[in-house]
């Protein structure tokens, strides 16, 4: 079922060219049906990539999803032109009244940084409690991952010496999780991060579950079932060429950095990175999508009325 976007969002015309179905918006509205609301609360630096990563992901489900761009209000971004933040985002305050089947919380480079000295912190924790009364179920990426199980569960995040970059395999945990149905055994993520969280550090906390997990990069997947919480801290939605592009980025900056883990052919910078991981991003969005659409409640005002 294609996705519903803005046609003249920028993520329209590239998801067009790659062959992706695509709803306008005079096509959406003859419909006789209720398009899953999902919400994208998107705090990376490049906004527009990061549109189209989640959208291509959102646009594979077999229902129909709208999607609406979300930004923090107590935060002006320096990487993506004003005029499109005024076209295609609304504030969260703008959104605050809405309810959302889904919303999707991205990361953002700053692991580094103690959660109380992120000056949109507290806007970030108001939009978590939020999330419990006018959403239906959420996920949170990587930052914002190990952001919401620190907001919900106190869970610690550990600092890195060096950062932890490359593409990882991840063993599964809990294979009757409906996050990772039909995912293998092992699979591989990309993984771009200071920190990483341990599975002990999420061991005995309420309602906690550890879906997979590296043995040198801690966890992965995790969720809280009960809440419809899924957290997944590494990138499956990532290009191809997403690793490399920071890599390169780095090296012509001056900043000293290696090269990604298990990502270039023979680690060979100038050889194209194949995606390995594909299938399993495309899978973990359908997945999750599914489950809003077999748990949410068809009337969406009834969201958070239970």
């Amino acid at each position: 079922m294609p996705i519903k976007i803005p046609d003249t969002l920028p993520a329209y015309e590239a998801l067009m060219a790659e062959g992706v179905r695509v709803m306008p918006e005079a096509a959406a509205v003859r419909q006789d049906i209720r398009p899953m609301q999902i919400g994208l609360l998107n705090l990376m630096p490049n906004k527009i990539k990061t549109e189209l990563q989640i959208a291509r992901l959102l646009a594979a489900t077999p229902l129909q999803v709208e999607l609406s761009l979300v930004r923090l209000g107590t935060h002006t971004p320096k990487n993506t032109p004003e005029d499109h933040m005024m076209t295609f985002y609304s504030t969260w305050e703008e959104v605050y009244s809405r309810k959302f089947d889904g919303f999707i919380v991205t990361g953002t480079p700053l692991e580094t940084v103690p959660y109380e000295d992120v000056r949109s912190w507290p806007e970030v924790r108001q939009i978590f409690e939020w999330t419990r009364s006018n959403v239906h179920a959420t996920m949170f990426v990587c930052w914002g991952a190990m952001a919401a199980l620190y907001h919900f569960h106190g869970a610690p995040k550990r600092q890195l010496s060096e950062k932890a970059f490359g593409v990882y395999p991840q063993k599964i945990l809990a294979p009757t999780s409906p996050y990772v149905s039909g995912f293998a055994d092992n699979f591989a993520t990309p993984i771009s991060r200071w920190a990483q969280i341990e599975p002990e550090d999420l061991s005995g906390r309420e309602g906690l579950e550890i879906l997979a997990f590296n043995p040198e990069r801690g966890v992965s997947l995790a969720a809280t079932p009960a809440a419809r919480r899924l957290y997944v801290l590494d990138h499956l939605e990532y290009d191809a060429t997403s690793l490399a592009d920071e890599y390169f980025r780095d090296v012509k900056a001056g900043i000293s950095i290696k090269l990604p883990k298990n990502y270039f052919p023979g680690d060979n910078p100038q050889a194209a990175p194949p995606n390995t991981w594909r299938a399993h991003g495309h899978l973990l969005l359908s997945n999750w999508v599914n489950e809003l659409y077999q748990t949410t409640p068809f009337e969406i005002a009834r969201i958070g009325a239970d």
